[in-house]
């Protein structure tokens, strides 16, 4: 504890008298200072013992003493020391009286007290409290670091440093999610955070913020010494912390982001060890992928999993959500393969597990958002997801994500899982500028013939494909006699060049018909 007021009069050598603010001696002195001048404010810088002899006061004065006092009251000066039988026998009266009614402690100071004395005793008493300080903050550094040593994760370093500050400590990931918080009941509280975190992650670390309201005073602490942090901690306190509080939050925060680099460190070689795995089990080699995958991936493989293949669309890449399923993934205890492939990732996740839903919550987020002028955001991706696969059939499943992948690009989502395309039409798929050119070509000779008034050769066309090239029923569906169909089918293949007897060249026009969007029933023609 740094020295105050009462211990100063409690100190036996000083032989001080309390004469005035008996109730405010709790008071920190942060100095001792010594000044005749008639106003000292200028010079003070607040929390300092004014020593006085009242040579330049008029100090009978209450009016005077009262403009002086409260000067120094709103400087913030700790107290008053004046010293008798000097100019004065007894602290005047004027002086007490001001004094105590601005609040301010007056001290009386013996004539055989030195003000030399004062000042040494509270130099000792700051030095004193220095040295507790780093030495508490020593022996925090030693034990946190004890904990980081150990190896059994974040929480045994939170609850030391939780006990040193007297308050709560919790740790978050890059998506501002608590991964641990001691005591436990400050997860709660940790969690209501999450915006103030967020809010850390947009500055280049390190970085801090102080949140303060009426539960605690946090300060947040970014992990990292790059672009992007790599987490952050968080400290709860009912006061602003001290130097040894201090030095113990800095040496977590020292530990932590060591423990996160050593974890991406770990990270690079076990990306390496997956890229193995995954050329491995794409190449048809199951059992040897799954003797190499050991137990780092060896769970993933034993059961469905999906592959995703997700592309950057802005230039900060993938990062952002490769961050999240690693996050979720950490919290579940999921093994999760990923490997880099330049701007984009491929990525083995379990089926239906922590890790797919951060990315689905993740792509379902990015759809919310509002288009920004001037084209993609920082973060933005597309992802393809293939169907739930196992270790013999990674190569469908990487073809599947890569078709995934390109209908995602096209129709401009964040997501898009293979089975939407196994289960759904094929005609989405055609609303494409390139497919859209090509039927627009192939069907230009016929809709020219039509706009002359020649005949309705686009709606016979497309009854007689939608018929199944049945003569009676497409008549019918246009009110034409079937030879009049039949002529009109021929004049169709004259003009294309090309034999309707064909079944690809049949797929072809349907698909063109459908691709122009000429997809609502024609209205019949006139016999």
């Amino acid at each position: 504890m740094p020295p105050t007021l009462a211990s100063l009069v409690q100190h036996s050598a000083l032989k001080l008298t309390v004469r005035a603010g008996a109730d405010r001696l709790g008071t920190p002195v942060r100095w001792a200072h010594a000044s005749e001048l008639a106003d000292p404010v200028p010079y003070m810088d607040g929390g300092e013992l004014l020593l006085v002899t009242a040579t330049n006061l008029d100090a009978e004065n209450a009016d005077s003493m009262r403009r002086y006092v409260r000067r120094l009251a709103g400087a913030g000066v700790a107290g008053v020391g004046f010293a008798v039988g000097v100019n004065y026998d007894d602290v005047p009266q004027a002086l007490v009286d001001a004094a105590e009614e601005a609040g301010l402690p007056l001290l009386e100071v013996p004539r055989r007290t030195p003000f030399l004395a004062i000042s040494k005793a509270v130099s000792a008493a700051i030095a004193a409290d220095q040295y507790r300080a780093v030495t508490a903050g020593f022996e925090a550094q030693r034990e946190l670091t004890k904990a980081a040593l150990a190896g059994d994760g974040p929480a045994d370093l939170l609850a030391r440093l939780a006990a040193h500050i007297d308050g709560w400590a919790a740790l978050y990931d890059t998506s501002g999610v608590v991964l641990a918080a001691a005591p436990d009941w400050a997860a709660r509280r940790a969690a209501a955070l999450t915006p103030d975190v967020e809010r850390l992650r947009d500055r280049p670390a390190p970085a801090s913020i102080v949140v303060a309201d009426s539960e605690d005073r946090v300060e947040l602490q970014s992990l990292g010494t790059g672009r992007r942090a790599r987490g952050a901690l968080a400290v709860g306190t009912g006061a602003a912390l001290g130097t040894a509080e201090r030095y113990a939050v800095h040496s977590a925060v020292a530990l932590l982001t060591l423990t996160t680099a050593r974890s991406r460190s770990l990270q690079g070689a076990e990306q390496r060890l997956g890229a193995a795995v995954l050329r491995m089990l794409l190449a048809g080699q199951p059992d040897h992928a799954r003797a190499v995958a050991g137990d780092l991936y060896g769970d993933l493989l034993d059961a469905p999993f999906r592959l995703l293949i997700a592309e950057a669309a802005a230039p900060a890449g993938p990062e952002p959500l490769t961050e999240a399923m690693e996050a979720a993934a950490a919290r579940t205890g999921e093994a999760l393969l990923l490997v880099p492939e330049g701007e984009r990732v491929v990525v083995l996740a379990a089926d239906g597990g922590a890790a797919c839903a951060a990315c689905a919550a993740y792509a379902e987020a990015q759809d919310g958002r509002a288009p920004r002028e001037g084209g993609a955001e920082d973060g933005d991706v597309v992802v393809g997801l293939s169907a739930p696969a196992g270790p013999i059939a990674v190569s469908a499943a990487y073809k599947q994500a890569e078709q995934a992948l390109s209908v995602a690009r096209r129709r401009g989502r964040a997501l898009v899982e293979h089975e939407e395309l196994a289960a759904g039409s094929v005609l989405p798929l055609l609303a494409d500028d390139a497919v859209r050119a090509f039927a627009d070509g192939m069907l230009r000779a016929l809709h020219e013939h039509d706009a002359k008034g020649r005949g309705d050769l686009v709606a016979s066309l497309r009854a007689w494909l939608s018929r199944h090239g049945q003569w009676d029923a497409a008549a019918a569906d246009l009110g034409v006699h079937r030879h009049t169909l039949r002529y009109r089918m021929r004049r169709v293949e004259e003009i294309l060049g090309r034999s309707l007897d064909d079944p690809d060249v049949r797929m072809e026009l349907w698909l063109a018909l459908k691709a122009t969007a000429a997809t609502a029933p024609a209205e019949a023609p006139g016999g």
